[in-house]
């Protein structure tokens, strides 16, 4: 008996199958839009798992199946800037030589927005970048963009001025008892100081301080402490306190100037009571609208715990729009800048989800498809 099939029963058994799929032509390369979409964020992955292996990752917010772009690699503690105008990616990072140890290299990282592909470095001198978990306000833009200021910590903190046009380090400013960096004028910073002040410092053509000064008693630290990282309108920064105070700052002048206060409102169903409550917990849209992520459950310590609702605010009257209910936990939230603007929010397992920030409406869930711990969704505006 013959165990080889026959040409018949072959071409049976193949007709059972679908037509093979067209060979594919290696490698693949696709580029990106030079400049993204507004309704694209851009997602920093701080990957707890693995620090070394951080990323940014590029998502379309309005594509369900295919949310996810492109990432590029942002480690060790990195931080991000996009510029919009110069389609640039810059990542501020720290790299070993044995890579969890040996010679230690602090650089910032220029990437390509079509391509995620560097095209430039610059090496940071003394091996100071703060290594801290990512907040917006440890590396900054001034002067228009040609500059980055970079946050040092060893515990002396100061902050590095680097020429991004000229590719290299302009010098270092001393910034005791200070932290945080908030663009103030045309070429200069403010920054949140322990004793609860604020200084700002101008720098002149050579990136060296011009002049400074300390606004006095701009939070209590005890009964309001503010959250660092603010929401901007205009050139107005807006912080949220633990306990839902409001407060605004001009920074388009030299000097931040305090323009007033305003409070998130009350809600019943407080369990003590509703508090701000996550990492990155203040939005703000185009018309200027605050959103402010909330949770029920306030108490002492729960600051970075997240929220269930945003609370959208208006600070031109101090009155609370409306609340949007998240349908679960939500840690870091931003609005696009759209002229139908979305609400994006990540979730403590990774999951990021979209909402109409003017109804509240869920759109698309996007998943834990992008990022595992996504912490800081910056909008591609």
């Amino acid at each position: 008996m013959s165990l080889t099939p026959s040409t018949g029963a072959f071409a049976a058994e193949s007709a059972q199958f679908a037509k093979p799929l067209p060979d594919e032509e290696i490698p693949s390369v696709q580029s990106l839009p030079a400049q993204y979409p507004k309704d694209w964020v851009l997602i920093q992955d701080f990957h707890f798992n693995a620090l070394i292996d951080g990323r940014l990752a590029i998502v379309d917010t309005k594509s369900p199946d295919l949310p996810l772009k492109g990432t590029l690699r942002a480690t060790q503690f990195a931080n991000v800037l996009y510029s919009r105008t110069k389609n640039e990616i810059y990542t501020s990072e720290t790299f070993y030589s044995r890579l969890t140890r040996g010679e230690r290299t602090d650089a910032i990282t220029i990437w390509n927005t079509a391509t995620l592909q560097p095209k430039g470095e610059i090496i940071l001198p003394g091996g100071k970048r703060q290594q801290s978990v990512t907040y917006t306000g440890v590396f900054q833009f001034t002067n228009a963009e040609k500059w980055a200021l970079v946050a040092n910590f060893t515990p002396a903190q100061s902050v590095t001025v680097v020429d991004l046009d000229g590719r290299k380090v302009l010098g270092e400013i001393d910034l005791p008892g200070c932290t945080h960096i908030y663009p103030t004028g045309s070429r200069g910073f403010s920054s949140l100081c322990a004793d609860g002040s604020m200084i700002s410092i101008t720098l002149d053509e050579q990136g060296s301080v011009a002049s400074s000064k300390t606004i006095a008693s701009v939070q209590d630290i005890d009964k309001q402490p503010l959250f660092g990282m603010p929401a901007m309108v205009g050139r107005t920064a807006w912080f949220v306190s633990y306990y839902g105070e409001l407060r605004g700052f001009d920074l388009s002048g030299n000097v931040a100037r305090p323009t007033g206060s305003a409070n998130v409102g009350t809600a019943p169903g407080g369990d003590p009571q509703w508090r701000p409550g996550g990492w990155q917990v203040i939005s703000s849209d185009a018309k200027g609208l605050l959103y402010v992520l909330m949770s029920p459950h306030g108490r002492e310590g729960s600051h970075k715990d997240g929220g269930t609702q945003v609370w959208v605010i208006d600070p031109a009257t101090g009155t609370q729009v409306r609340r949007i209910d998240l349908e679960g936990m939500a840690t870091s939230i931003a609005v696009t800048r759209e002229d139908q603007p979305q609400l994006v929010i990540a979730r403590p397992d990774g999951a990021i989800a979209v909402f109409d920030a003017a109804t509240g409406k869920p759109l698309r869930d996007l998943g834990a498809t992008v990022a595992f711990n996504p912490l800081v969704i910056m909008p591609a505006q």
